[in-house]
């Protein structure tokens, strides 16, 4: 069974950095594409970062510069680092995991950490 936690969110001033984390479980953590979302109050989900097995990145231009994605595949984590925080990037964030099954590719997500950017 595909477990997805993450962990890190919290409290943190305009400037801060925080450093999110996604345990993984269940699947085949080396071949899935792992992504980052995040959900502001009132607004769509959205794509933040992405890695695929290759360690491939890709960045929604909001937060280039500022986040960096990477992975481990022996710890089975993919982590969220990210500085220069804006009030903006106020949002739940949310891990989700792209896998092939078969002759499908399936999404799976975890339950989300709340990251709030306020002074």
């Amino acid at each position: 069974q595909v477990h997805l936690v993450e962990s890190g969110g919290g409290l943190v001033q305009p400037g801060g950095s925080l450093r999110l984390s996604c345990a993984a479980s269940g699947f085949a953590f080396r071949t899935a594409l792992m992504n980052w979302y995040r959900q502001a109050p009132g607004k769509e989900r959205e794509l933040v970062a992405s890695i695929n097995p290759g360690d491939n990145t890709n960045y929604a231009d909001s937060v280039k510069g500022r986040f960096t994605i990477c992975r481990d595949n022996a710890k089975m984590t993919v982590s969220l680092e990210m500085n220069s925080l804006k009030p903006e990037d106020t949002a739940i964030y949310y891990c989700k995991a792209i896998i092939n099954e078969g002759w499908w590719w399936n999404d799976y997500w975890g339950q989300g950490t709340q990251v709030t950017v306020s002074s």
